[in-house]
């Protein structure tokens, strides 16, 4: 428990359409450290912050029929990146979802995100007056974690259709952003997996994390 007030209904987005190029191709949140996939340690995290989750991936949903969630591909063709998953998002709340206020997104490939994530973003907007609310560790600031809220869909499609735009900063660049930093002392949690390097630093990240507090989360069959 975060002691946070919970605010409004969010719409949580799971950002799945990265391919793992340097990992031997396919779905990058498909890849496993610790037995279970990306995506699985990811959705442990994310599914308590949320009442509704959404995967955004392109392709066959068929692959990801075991998680139990919609699977929603991007609204705008051609591989246009997580500003077109962020508008996915808000889109199919505006249609499915009228009582959500917000959309937060999850990049699938990060583990270790925090569990106080949305409400700490939450929090950030209603006490900054912010339009929305980005994730920053380490001095860095992560665009795909953020907070959104969906009265931006029409002027984000209009961006990306009438604009061309593709970048989330230069998007984001147009808000008020209140920036949430989030504490590294055990490890960056916006850690990200990219390679097998990648991979075998969050495989000893566990291990480390098993000898001093059990499995980060349990154990699922495919």
């Amino acid at each position: 428990m975060t002691g946070i007030d919970p605010g409004p209904p969010v719409l949580g987005v799971l950002l799945a359409g990265g391919q793992a190029r340097r990992l031997g191709g396919g779905d990058k949140c498909l890849q496993r450290i610790g037995g279970d996939t990306l995506l699985e340690r990811v959705l442990a995290r994310a599914a308590p912050q949320v009442p509704h989750l959404l995967i955004n991936a392109g392709g066959d949903p068929a692959r990801f029929r075991r998680f139990g969630l919609p699977v929603v591909a991007d609204v705008i063709g051609g591989f246009q990146g997580p500003l077109a998953g962020i508008l996915t998002g808000l889109e199919w709340a505006e249609r499915h979802l009228p009582e959500c206020r917000f959309v937060a997104t999850f990049a699938t490939d990060t583990p270790f995100l925090p569990s106080d994530l949305v409400a700490r973003l939450q929090q950030a907007v209603e006490l900054e007056g912010a339009d929305l609310a980005l994730a920053a560790s380490g001095g860095r600031t992560h665009p795909v974690f953020g907070l959104w809220p969906v009265p931006l869909a029409a002027p984000l499609r209009q961006a990306m259709i009438g604009e061309g735009m593709r970048k989330v900063d230069a998007w984001t660049a147009r808000c008020r952003v209140a920036t949430v930093a989030f504490p590294t002392g055990d490890g960056d949690p916006f850690f990200n997996v990219n390679t097998p390097e990648d991979l075998a630093e969050a495989e000893a990240r566990l291990t480390a994390a098993a000898g001093t507090a059990g499995p980060a989360v349990s154990r699922r069959s495919p």
